[in-house]
C-alpha cells in the first residue's frame, strides 16, 4: 500500500457560518501552527495558575497580542470579516475558534463556536488544558501518591506569547 497525498484525505479547512455567510478559514502554515500550539500550552498554564490562585498578570495577552492571535488563526478571513464589519464578539469568537481548531482539536473548536464562546457551555477550556497536559505531561511521583484538583467553573484562556513567536 502506498501513501496517499495527504491533501486528498485531510480536510483541514474550517467553515464558520454567520448570518447566512460562511467564512472559510484556510489551515495555518506550520510555523503559525507551532506558535498557536505554544499559546495553547501557555493557556493551560494560565488555567492551572488560576486554579492555584497564582497571579495571572504576567501571562495575560495585551490587546495587540490578542488581535495578533485572531489575525494569525484566521489568516485572510480576518480581513474579510473586518471588511464585512462583523461585530467585535463575532470576530473574537471566530478567532478563538480558529485557534482552538489549529492548536487543540476540531471538537474543541466546534464546542466553543456552538456555545458562542461561553466558557460555561463549551468544552474548549478543558480541551485546551487537556491537550497541553498531554503534550507536556511529566512523569508521576516516585512515591506513588497522586493529587487531583477540582476544576473551577471558569478558567483563564489567555496567555502571553512565547519569545520564539517572531513578533
Amino acid at each position: 500500500m502506498a501513501f496517499r497525498d495527504l491533501s486528498e484525505v485531510l480536510d483541514a479547512g474550517l467553515s464558520l457560518p454567520y448570518k447566512g455567510k460562511t467564512y472559510e478559514v484556510a489551515p495555518v502554515d506550520a510555523e503559525t501552527g507551532l506558535r498557536l500550539q505554544r499559546l495553547a500550552e501557555v493557556a493551560a498554564h494560565a488555567a492551572k495558575a488560576a486554579e492555584s490562585g497564582e497571579p495571572l498578570d504576567e501571562i495575560a495577552l495585551d490587546d495587540a497580542e490578542e488581535v495578533d492571535l485572531y489575525r494569525d488563526a484566521l489568516g485572510a478571513t480576518y480581513d474579510e470579516m473586518l471588511a464585512d464589519r462583523v461585530p467585535w464578539p463575532v470576530l473574537k469568537v471566530a478567532g478563538v475558534t480558529a485557534w482552538l481548531d489549529a492548536a487543540v482539536s476540531r471538537e474543541a473548536a466546534e464546542a466553543y463556536w456552538n456555545a458562542a464562546g461561553s466558557p460555561e457551555a463549551s468544552a474548549g477550556n478543558r480541551e485546551t488544558r487537556r491537550a497541553a497536559d498531554r503534550s507536556t505531561r511529566r512523569q508521576g511521583s516516585a512515591s506513588g501518591t497522586t493529587r487531583t484538583r477540582k476544576a473551577p467553573a471558569k478558567t483563564a484562556t489567555r496567555g502571553r506569547k512565547s519569545s520564539t513567536t517572531g513578533h
